[in-house]
């Protein structure tokens, strides 16, 4: 389905403000709309969901994440990847299996932008390359922002791993995500592609770049928060212990809420690894 595409989207800014109330990435200008579906008269409909997914070195999983995607393809869902440098492979192991894979600076914030520039859908939905959706994710998506009258939301989480413990961690997100209206990327974040655009897409910062969105969003209404979960990969609470990693996490957003500069809390996250 579609044309695999390699594209090289713009480079980094220059000049980026060293805070975490750093200016948005810019993004390619396209009409404001509401609407979730083209008019039955449009020649070439665009496709009613563009599915973004930030990469970097996922050679070894890439395939077996991107298989899944392919039933939704065939039912006009639009998949982008958006990889920041990958050495392993990555590019030309996924190639096949989407509409577009493009080159971008690296960086979740910068790549997303990337994606949602050239994505023609009137819903963006963003996705980890460690995460696998639902079945019918479209029509849950859809619909119920069609029902809701709502523009944003996510899905629950569940996390891979079996412990009893991760049980509770993602019991806590999906808890904290309803009660404060703020979504991670863990989550598959979803937004109409017009608000997307309006509010500037993800604000170039290295870390809590979703939180930051997600709190942007809010002004415009409240997520829609669905019950059916993404599946998120539990390698990290795995490799780090679940209780350090509980801390860590903790540590990092009333860090990023007191003002720290993403950019130091991003070395922090990052330096311990995924």
């Amino acid at each position: 389905m579609g044309l695999n595409t390699n594209v090289k989207a713009g480079e980094k800014p220059d000049g980026l403000p060293n805070s975490n109330h750093a200016v948005p990435t810019p993004l390619v200008p396209r009409p404001l709309s509401g609407a979730l579906h083209p008019s039955p008269l449009t020649p070439h409909p665009s496709p009613p969901l563009t599915i973004v997914v930030p990469t970097l070195n996922e050679a070894p999983g890439i395939v077996a994440f991107l298989q899944p995607l392919q039933p939704l393809r065939e039912r006009g869902v639009e998949l982008i990847l958006v990889d920041g440098g990958s050495r392993d492979g990555t590019v030309a192991a996924a190639s096949p299996l989407a509409d577009r894979v493009l080159s971008s600076p690296r960086g979740r914030a910068l790549q997303m932008n990337a994606g949602a520039a050239l994505a023609g859908g009137d819903v963006l939905l963003f996705l980890h390359a460690d995460a696998r959706l639902p079945d019918d994710a479209e029509r849950l998506i859809l619909d119920g922002l069609r029902e809701t009258g709502g523009r944003w939301g996510r899905f629950d989480v569940r996390l891979s791993g079996c412990a009893a413990m991760l049980r509770v961690v993602e019991w806590m997100m999906n808890r904290r995500s309803r009660l404060t209206g703020i979504a991670t990327g863990d989550q598959g974040l979803f937004v109409d592609h017009g608000l997307f655009d309006e509010v500037g897409g993800f604000p170039a910062i290295a870390l809590m770049e979703d939180v930051a969105l997600s709190a942007t969003l809010k002004r415009h209404g409240r997520p829609l928060c669905l019950a059916q979960r993404v599946v998120a990969s539990s390698r990290r609470w795995e490799k780090h212990g679940i209780w350090g990693t509980i801390a860590l996490m903790w540590r990092l957003r009333l860090a990023y809420f007191l003002g720290a500069e993403p950019a130091r809390l991003a070395e922090i996250y990052y330096g311990r690894g995924q």
